[in-house]
């Protein structure tokens, strides 16, 4: 298949994935499985997971820029799969948190309160926008189009590990209000 068919082929999905993910998940703040009448278990434990495979994330990416820049190039593409990997694994795990839990409320006050929502603003404003970035990254990697992956890859990396960095801070922030 030709390098541009491929990415072709994968744009629509693209497209698909990058505004599904975002409504699936702000619905699941709206409505949850016992609002659908179908009775399933709370999972309180997930966080503490999908926080630590966030901080996985960022050390892989960390690790795979590293790789690349000193021509490991198929350390970097299985660190590269590896993190999209987690990313799907942290997805699933927080959609089925915030299907079967209620969600827990911020309870600092002052300053604090501020600089938690401004983090947690923008980790959720970058998550959605790093959605079509990685998939867009990584079909011009696919695609054997290595100059365009790398002119996207400088724009995609630092975002996607501040999503990654920023998941973990806001966890670590709103943890000790969690009700177990």
């Amino acid at each position: 298949m030709e390098n541009s068919s491929i990415e072709k082929k994968y744009s629509k999905w693209i497209i698909i994935l990058s505004i599904f993910i975002p409504v699936a998940v702000a619905f699941l703040f709206v409505v949850k499985l016992k609002d659908l009448g179908i009775d399933a278990p709370t999972l309180p434990f997930l966080p503490p997971i999908y926080a630590t495979i966030n901080g996985i994330t960022a050390v892989l990416l960390v690790i795979a820029v590293w790789a690349i820049k000193n021509g490991k190039i198929t350390l970097h593409q299985n660190l590269m799969k590896s993190a999209i990997g987690c990313s799907l694994l942290f997805l699933v795990m927080y959609i089925a948190y915030h299907m079967t839990t209620p969600s827990t409320k911020f309870g600092g006050d002052g300053a604090i309160k501020y600089v938690y929502f401004f983090i947690l603003l923008t980790h959720i404003l970058l998550s959605i926008a790093i959605i079509p970035l990685v998939l867009v990254t990584y079909v011009r990697a696919l695609a054997e189009r290595f100059d365009r992956h790398r002119k996207i890859a400088r724009i995609t990396f630092p975002l996607w590990l501040y999503v990654a960095i920023t998941g973990v801070v806001v966890y670590l922030m709103i943890s000790p209000y969690y009700q177990y």
